[in-house]
């Protein structure tokens, strides 16, 4: 029979068994204070740059460069800190540790790829004296939030004679922007007002505006059209044609911003998961040997599902640890590296939904990850029934919780919605399936997936103490 506590008894058990919520900003000193704003400072230049998974992978390359390291495919033996670049949108990078390979390596892998529009293969065209560009949506959006704003155009073209062509238009103060129209509400209430917000916005009518000057005299058909195709000749030497082998995405226009009267926050396009991208590439070993080989992956297409040969489903992690084997003196078989990887434990970098203030009717209150909180750490995702999750282990958890105990750093736990409300998949299950142990961790953030995203930069800051954390651990 449990015996009734005295109230100063309850207070110290209270203290000694009950898990308080810490807010970022009490734990850290003023000097920690200066390091969140400064970390935040560079991340956010870091997401200026980095709109796209190209430039994404451009900065990390560059980044690692300057940090010592060799791409993998030219280097010498024996330099331990190496990267690989596949197909202009995957990169890695890994720290050789003081343990063997065979003992299991340290991973954490984010994606660099985000919501946006890409244009269409056959994309120009004019309609009421417009020339338009037609859009295909990538990855989970709100239409809505895509019209009537600013966007810029980055894009990959290559000829008919193999030539390739980067295409940057929008975010120079001198450069045009795009932009998709929006109905005005005079025009709008027997259209719009009375249908479901799913059919009032058509996946076919996210037309971009391209230009109204017409190239030539009124005779000559397609003017508007044309006009456009003689802008992108004169300056790229593109043709209509080469839209057939180009890659162009549309993104906000504009750089990241501090939000908020005191700057605590920052609001930008794509940080679901560039977060998670640039803090890991920070956190990589750079002064010592860490215990386990240090790796960090950024993958592309995990906002469709990992698919392709760039997204996490692809054998790219295989061929890097292999790598690996071989710059450290050893041919590997394919038992060794399976075991190898089995042998591991990974971070699923990616960020989960902060408890949002006008909407906390979504969320499940006691398991939703808050603003301002630390990272956090996801132990399941799927939707429903845990579908489509890879859901950790309570060992695995259990170490990971040990090593960010001791290391200080704030974290909590969080969920995705209620369990019938919402839901969400990352690539934790994709590298599960080697048999490592894996679990998603990253910070919260308010208007995910939205043009404008927002996190908190305590977040940031312990995101990257956090993996940092991982990366030095003996356990």
């Amino acid at each position: 029979m449990i015996q009734k506590m005295t109230q100063k008894e309850a207070k110290a058990f209270s203290k000694k068994v009950l898990k308080e919520p810490v807010l970022v900003w009490d734990r850290l000193s003023q000097t920690d204070w200066e390091k969140a704003f400064d970390f935040a400072r560079r991340y956010m230049a870091f997401l200026d740059a980095a709109k796209t998974e190209r430039r994404a992978v451009e900065f990390i390359r560059d980044r690692l460069i300057k940090k010592g390291f060799s791409d993998i495919d030219g280097a010498t033996a024996g330099r331990g800190k190496y990267f690989k670049v596949f197909r202009n949108k995957v990169i890695a990078a890994a720290v050789i540790g003081k343990d063997s390979l065979e003992d299991g390596v340290r991973i954490i892998a984010s994606h660099i790829d985000s919501p946006r529009l890409d244009l269409k293969q056959n994309p120009l065209y004019e309609e009421v004296d417009i020339a338009m560009l037609k859009v295909h949506y990538y990855g989970g959006i709100r239409k809505y939030q895509w019209l009537a704003r600013p966007l810029a155009l980055y894009g990959r073209v290559v000829t008919s004679n193999g030539k390739m062509i980067d295409v940057e238009m929008g975010e120079a103060d001198t450069d045009p922007v795009l932009t998709i129209a929006d109905l005005l509400p005079h025009l709008a209430a027997k259209l719009q007002n009375n249908k479901r917000l799913a059919e009032v916005f058509e996946g076919e009518k996210l037309n971009l505006i391209a230009g109204t000057l017409p190239a030539c005299d009124p005779k000559t058909g397609d003017r508007f059209k044309l006009a456009v195709l003689k802008y992108l000749f004169d300056r790229y030497g593109i043709v209509e044609e080469d839209f057939a082998s180009a890659e162009f995405e549309a993104v906000p226009a504009g750089k990241a911003r501090d939000v908020g009267f005191d700057k605590s926050l920052i609001g930008a396009y794509g940080q679901d998961d560039r977060v998670c991208a640039y803090t890991s590439l920070e956190s990589l070993p750079d002064a010592k040997k860490p215990p386990k080989t240090a790796v960090a992956l950024f993958f592309d297409k995990e906002e469709i599902g990992s698919e392709g040969n760039t997204g996490a489903k692809s054998r790219f992690i295989e061929d890097f640890v292999a790598d690996l084997f071989e710059k450290t003196g050893r041919k590997v078989d394919e038992r060794t590296l399976r075991k190898t990887l089995a042998a591991s434990a990974a971070l699923s970098a990616d960020v989960n939904g902060a408890l949002d203030p006008d909407y906390q009717e979504v969320h499940e209150k006691r398991n939703a990850a808050r603003l301002g909180y630390g990272v956090c750490i996801t132990k399941f995702t799927g939707s429903g029934g845990k579908s489509g999750s890879s859901d950790a282990s309570a060992e695995y958890v259990g170490q990971v919780r040990r090593i960010f105990n001791k290391a200080g750093v704030v974290w909590q736990t969080g969920e995705l919605g209620k369990v019938d409300q919402g839901g969400g998949g990352t690539i934790a299950k994709f590298l599960a399936k080697y048999g490592m142990d894996v679990v998603d961790c990253g910070p919260a953030l308010l208007s995910m997936h939205s043009p404008f995203e927002i996190a908190s930069k305590g977040d940031v800051y312990m995101t990257a103490r956090a993996y940092e954390a991982f990366y030095n651990s003996t356990e």
